[in-house]
C-alpha cells in the first residue's frame, strides 16, 4: 500500500459500528455524570455502554476528552431541540417545555463541573460559544411569542438567559425536587404580556 493509500484510508469516516460505540459511550457518560458526578469510574461508564474499557480509551484517551465530548454533544442537542419544541405548541408552552430540556443539559454539565472549572475544557467551552448559542435559542422563542402576543416584546434574550442561569444556580443545592419546575413556571409567567399592555 502506498503512502497515498494509507492517508486516504485514515481520512475515511468512522465505520458505523465505531460511530455507534462512540455515541453509546457519550450517552452512558452523560447519564453517569448526571447521576453520580464526574468521579464516576470510566470502567463503569464503559460497562453501562456495553463496551470494554479499551474501546472507551480508543475513543477518549483522557477523562477530559470524554467530558469535552459529552459537553459538546449535550449543548448541540439542547440547541437543536429548540427548533423541534417550537413546532409542537404555542411559543409560551413550547418555551416552557424547552426549559426542562435545558435543565437536563445543566444537570449533565453540573456533573462535569470540576473538570470544567479546572480549565481543561476552556478551549472547548469558548469554541462552543455556549452563552451566544443559548441566547440565540431563547431569542427564537421570544420573537415567536412576541409575534403571537403570547410573550413580551420588551425583554432581550440575554435578560432571560441571565434569569435562567440565576434560577439554576439558586436551586443547585435545593432538597426540594419540585422547586426548579416552579421557578421555571414563574420565569415563563413573567414573560407573558401584562394585562392592558
Amino acid at each position: 500500500m502506498s503512502k497515498g493509500d494509507s492517508t486516504t484510508s485514515r481520512a475515511r469516516p468512522p465505520r458505523a459500528d465505531a460511530a455507534r460505540n462512540r455515541a453509546a459511550l457519550i450517552e452512558a457518560a452523560r447519564a453517569t455524570f448526571t447521576t453520580t458526578g464526574e468521579d464516576a469510574s470510566l470502567e463503569g461508564i464503559a460497562r453501562s455502554a456495553g463496551l470494554g474499557i479499551g474501546t472507551l480509551y480508543r475513543n477518549f484517551p483522557t477523562r477530559e476528552d470524554l467530558v469535552a465530548a459529552v459537553y459538546a454533544t449535550e449543548l448541540d442537542a439542547v440547541i437543536e431541540a429548540a427548533d423541534e419544541f417550537r413546532t409542537t405548541a404555542p411559543a409560551d408552552v413550547s418555551f416552557r417545555a424547552w426549559l426542562d430540556r435545558y435543565a437536563e443539559f445543566v444537570a449533565a454539565k453540573r456533573g462535569m463541573a470540576e473538570t470544567l472549572r479546572a480549565g481543561a475544557l476552556t478551549t472547548t467551552a469558548q469554541t462552543a460559544r455556549t452563552r451566544d448559542r443559548v441566547n440565540d435559542a431563547v431569542g427564537t422563542f421570544l420573537r415567536a411569542g412576541a409575534q403571537s402576543g403570547l410573550l413580551r416584546d420588551d425583554v432581550t434574550a440575554d435578560d432571560v438567559t441571565t434569569a435562567l442561569v440565576g434560577v439554576m444556580l439558586a436551586v443547585r443545592d435545593s432538597d426540594d425536587d419540585a422547586q426548579l419546575s416552579r421557578l421555571l413556571d414563574l420565569l415563563v409567567d413573567g414573560l407573558r404580556p401584562r394585562a392592558g399592555s
